[in-house]
């Protein structure tokens, strides 16, 4: 990558290195709505949201983010928090199920096959209904819940929220992005989603009616899961924040600065250096996230304005990195290399924090490594709600970290990704362990090996340095995708073969 990464590097190093912080017991959970062991739940979900893009993870952002920092000051930020995929149906499978998007084969967003070199992998295109869900599981236990925002894990209306354990469905549907009529502005075009006046804003119409959900009934527990449409394409936001951020890159100086440098090219034309973005400046993405912010003020007011703030948990993550390397590239995700669809930190680290009241003393910032499959079962774990079910769950309970009882074991991490995405990024997968992190290319086997402690961007493969640990993260890669049954790469049509793990 031919770019300097500068001053984000040694911050990000300072923050981030042997840094897990001790956590006190619970007191008890103080419950004075529903029932002591019936905490209400909101999960606020962001689209393309880039680790580097909020205010609590670099105080340098371009972008102003109040209200998310006050929700991760008030509880625990996750610094090595993960998407289980670099772009948005996988991952958002794996919130809902606590279960890698691997073992359903829903590997890429819902539905993209591009081809390269060679075809991709087999994909499916929803989330069945055999699925147990995260909201299938609090409406048993008695919550009232509500879906707000963008679904995109299924292509007919009997896989979308009303199906899956959701009450009320506010704008879920199959698309992955506000497509219809004005898109980000009123009339939405939407069907699942009534239109406002015109020019009503989408992420802030979504906050008001989750908001207006939470205080509608102060008696009976509810799971809320308020997932933004917002920051993703098409790059659009009110004039009035626009002009605001122009005025401000102008006066900072970054009108005048180098905004792009050159990263690796898979397709269409690996001879062709593909750009990325490595300066924050772009003025109509950081309206976006302003608005997107504000939208997530309005909810967070609605909790404590409902008197019901000592007894909600709220989650706050991002389905996949920022966007940096097409589509615009609106944003850097620097000193983290690539961004969305690239199994570099970039397009899988994420914003991921976790409100839990109830328990005395939370640290202020965990180290440990998680990842959205864990989700699923802390939030039960909190709520007091049994995790056991037939399917397998690949996540583990973070209430430990957050209660101070022990640390988790360590464990490893995955990632699957056997697509050319829309954004350049190569068809591969990952395991993390410690700080350790293998990168392993499906097009022809060969792996990268990075230690994260001190080389966050990716920059200094050690494969070769270290072949006994190459040949250990390896081979328990291979394992789990066994586990998992992954599927990979397929030939073209009397072409050549791709690399086979098995």
């Amino acid at each position: 990558m031919t770019t300097s990464l500068g001053s984000p590097v040694k911050y990000l190093a300072s923050q981030f290195t042997g840094m897990l912080i001790p956590v006190m017991l619970c007191v008890g959970l103080g419950i004075t709505h529903a029932s002591a062991d019936q905490p209400n739940v909101v999960f606020l979900l962001v689209d393309d949201l880039g680790f580097m893009d909020v205010g609590v993870n670099n105080p340098d952002s371009f972008y102003e983010t109040p209200n998310i920092d006050r929700l991760a000051a008030s509880g625990t930020n996750f610094s090595n928090g993960y998407a289980a995929n670099p772009v948005c149906s996988p991952t958002r499978y794996s919130l809902l199920t606590g279960r890698y998007p691997s073992r359903i084969d829903a590997t890429n967003f819902f539905a993209g096959k591009r081809e390269g070199r060679f075809k991709p992998a087999v994909l499916t295109d929803r989330m069945p209904l055999s699925e147990i869900t995260l909201a299938e599981r609090f409406q048993s236990a008695g919550y009232r819940t509500i879906f707000a925002g963008k679904w995109h894990l299924g292509p007919t209306e009997e896989f979308w929220p009303k199906h899956q354990g959701f009450d009320v469905n506010y704008g879920g549907h199959h698309r992955g992005g506000p497509y219809g009529g004005k898109r980000y502005f009123s009339p939405y075009g939407n069907p699942r989603l009534s239109d406002g006046p015109d020019g009503e804003h989408l992420p802030i119409r979504l906050a008001k009616e989750t908001a207006g959900f939470i205080g509608k009934d102060t008696e009976q527990p509810f799971f809320a899961y308020l997932a933004f449409y917002s920051v993703h394409t098409p790059l659009m936001a009110p004039k009035a924040l626009v002009d605001k951020y122009t005025a401000k890159a102008k006066r900072l100086g970054l009108d005048q600065r180098p905004a792009f440098a050159d990263e690796e090219q898979v397709w269409p034309d690996a001879k062709k250096p593909r750009r990325v973005r490595t300066l924050q400046a772009h003025a109509t993405y950081a309206a976006m996230v302003e608005s997107m912010d504000r939208a997530v003020g309005i909810v967070l007011d609605a909790i404590d304005e409902a008197g019901m703030t000592d007894e909600t948990i709220v989650c706050l993550t991002s389905d996949n990195g920022g966007l940096s390397t097409s589509e615009g590239s609106p944003t850097s995700n620097l000193p983290l290399r690539g961004g969305k669809g690239w199994v570099y930190e970039g397009g899988i680290r994420e914003a991921f924090m976790i409100r839990a009241p109830m328990i005395d003393e939370q640290p202020s910032l965990c180290d440990h490594p998680a990842i959205s499959v864990d989700f699923f079962p802390t939030l039960l774990d909190l709520a007091g709600i049994p995790a056991e079910q037939d399917a397998p769950i690949d996540g583990v309970s973070l209430a430990p970290l957050l209660r101070g009882e022990k640390t988790l074991e360590h464990r490893s991490l995955f990632w699957h990704y056997p697509h050319y995405s829309n954004q350049g990024g190569f068809p591969g997968g990952a395991i993390r362990e410690g700080d350790w992190k293998l990168i392993e290319r499906y097009e022809d086997g060969r792996v990268h090996l990075y230690n994260l402690a001190n080389d966050i961007g990716e920059t200094n493969d050690v494969a070769k340095d270290h072949p006994d640990r190459v040949e250990e993260m390896r081979s328990r890669l291979h394992q789990w995708y066994r586990d998992v049954d992954a599927k990979f790469l397929r030939a073209k049509d009397n072409g050549p073969n791709p690399f086979s793990p098995h």
